[in-house]
């Protein structure tokens, strides 16, 4: 049976920039090793698998597995699925505005797609779940270690290295300053000995600072995770998820509507750009959507 897939780089306008993204479009039928088998072979961050929706409301049903795991939701691929379902409703030149619900591990998330035939497409989702701590304990030194990096330079004004969640939980590792995350050396048996468990599994690195190589960057970010065969992501939609709760918490947000772009994957040559908006009503998260641009590198058919 042939059944159709596309490639896409999503974070970015940009073919070979941004995070690769594999969408098979016809995934019912395939069971769960088979669809492990695919994406170790894609060899990509993500693999997404296109259903049928459960709720005959919602647009699709997402499958989203890593080389080595599935995952309950990612930000990537729900961004470049989105804009790739969207180009399949209206063709490659079509001009289209689309609210669409894909059903996720995590929940139903709600995108928003707009395709313009001059322009790359965009979309944008609501997080499934607010950003929420988690208590565990965490070694600075250890995890200065495990970056090569000297303690001192772990932890920025306000901000402390702690575990979030929206979905996927990360260690969220805050940085003094640029030079500091672009000369860090990740070590992943290193890691391995200091890294919480949580959710069933190690969490991931996400290493952090403020500014940017982009003007218009607010932070730079740089997320390894051996657990999930990725040795270094060039976007983590989920992690910038779990970020908007730092960052709140640490800037002490005031409420109203904070937009703000985060870059990841410059040191690998994939540079990505994350937009993260976060809406602060009485003290704490109203609500907060990732947006990006997603653009389609290849499409054809795999014999399953």
């Amino acid at each position: 049976m042939t059944r159709r897939y596309g490639i896409y780089d999503v974070f970015t306008d940009t073919v070979l920039a941004g995070n690769p993204l594999a969408v098979i479009f016809d995934g019912d039928g395939l069971d769960d090793d088979v669809m492990q088998a695919v994406a170790r072979e894609m060899n990509l961050s993500e693999t997404v698998f296109v259903l049928p929706a459960t709720n005959p409301a919602h647009t699709a049903k997402l499958r989203i597995f890593t080389p080595s795991r599935e995952l309950p939701f990612a930000g990537h691929p729900t961004v470049g699925t989105a804009v790739a379902l969207a180009e399949l409703q209206t063709g490659s030149d079509g001009d289209l505005d689309m609210v669409c619900v894909l059903e996720e591990n995590v929940g139903p998330v709600r995108c928003a797609v707009r395709l313009r035939a001059a322009s790359v497409g965009f979309a944008e989702f609501d997080l499934p779940r607010t950003p929420v701590p988690i208590d565990l304990p965490l070694d600075r030194q250890g995890l200065a270690d495990a970056l090569s990096l000297n303690a001192a330079s772990i932890g920025f004004e306000n901000h402390r290295a702690s575990v979030w969640s929206a979905g996927v939980p990360f260690v969220l590792i805050p940085v003094h300053n640029l030079a500091s995350v672009q000369s860090l050396e990740f070590n992943a048996s290193l890691w391995e000995k200091v890294a919480p468990f949580a959710d069933g599994g190690l969490a991931s690195p996400y290493v952090y600072c403020r500014g940017g190589v982009h003007h218009q960057a607010r932070f730079h970010a740089r997320m390894f995770s051996p657990d999930m065969g990725i040795a270094e992501d060039p976007a983590t939609g989920s992690a910038v998820a779990a970020l908007a709760g730092a960052i709140h918490h640490f800037d002490d947000l005031p409420d109203g509507h904070h937009p703000l772009l985060v870059e990841q994957g410059v040191e690998i040559g994939r540079p990505s750009y994350i937009h993260l908006h976060i809406d602060v009503k009485e003290g704490a998260i109203a609500k907060a959507r990732i947006g990006g641009q997603a653009v389609r590198l290849a499409r054809g058919t795999l014999e399953l």
